[in-house]
């Protein structure tokens, strides 16, 4: 039963290890240009699983920025992580201990948890051991063969495959701009903070790792106050001319 549940986490990872490689590779020619080693750019993903975590973290390392810029940066980027690792704690089986979950929790992704959570059953932990194995060997051979290719290519062609950077957080923030004004504005505030900061000549000075934090945090708490989500009750309160329970 054990080895059929980590057989049924490697094919379920799949088709999320076949989306990694591709960005992954992004990744390890943008490393690899930003003067990484190969070696560097593969320990990069090895000991992390966070896609715009490491693309925010390459500019702090290669700008020689401070650990404090890194670790804050990191902190917000992820966050979500720890939510979704919580949230995902409460569908394993009750006889994981807590060693192993910090390894799940290790593992975590937005794809790698929405697969995990999608059916009612308890996961064990050959599951999720197998629903990280293939994500993560396509993120680390993705990566390779990115940094390698990186320093192969010549250089037309590797800043014409890192477009491919960009590319994937368009595909990330498109959807849900176009169902909710409110992220498309969040949106655009970050996009004119961040264009501040790299064109006003007092503001361009800020590091790269700064920036980031500033203009997401900002962008967040600018519509926080102008466009609160309302309470659930609110918005599943029955309509008015109404009753209780009315069809």
């Amino acid at each position: 039963m054990r080895a059929k549940d980590f057989t049924k986490g490697i094919i379920d990872g799949i088709p999320i290890c076949l989306g990694y490689l591709s960005v992954s590779f992004a990744f390890g020619i943008f490393a690899v240009g930003a003067g990484l080693s190969v070696l560097e750019t593969l320990l990069v993903s090895a000991l992390n699983l966070t896609s715009a975590g490491q693309f925010a973290a390459v500019p702090i390392i290669a700008g020689g920025g401070t650990l404090f810029e890194m670790a804050l940066t990191q902190f917000i980027i992820n966050l979500r992580y720890s939510i979704m690792s919580v949230s995902l704690s409460q569908k394993l089986d009750e006889s994981i201990k807590t060693p192993v979950k910090a390894l799940i929790a290790f593992s975590v992704t937005d794809e790698i948890f929405a697969v995990a959570v999608s059916k009612p059953d308890k996961r064990s932990k050959e599951y999720m051991f197998g629903l990280f194995f293939t994500p993560y060997l396509g993120w680390t051979v993705g990566t390779l063969l990115g940094a390698v290719a990186g320093n192969i290519l010549p250089q037309i062609a590797t800043v014409a495959l890192s477009v491919a950077i960009y590319g994937m957080f368009i595909a990330i923030i498109l959807p849900p701009a176009k169902e909710d004004l409110s992220v498309l504005v969040c949106i655009v505030i970050a996009v004119a903070l961040a264009c501040a900061f790299y064109f006003v000549p007092f503001l361009s000075v800020v590091p790269a790792g700064f920036r980031v934090i500033i203009c997401a945090c900002a962008a967040a708490l600018i519509m926080a106050f102008a466009r609160p989500l309302k309470p659930e009750s609110e918005t599943t309160a029955p309509q008015s001319g109404q009753k209780d329970g009315a069809l």
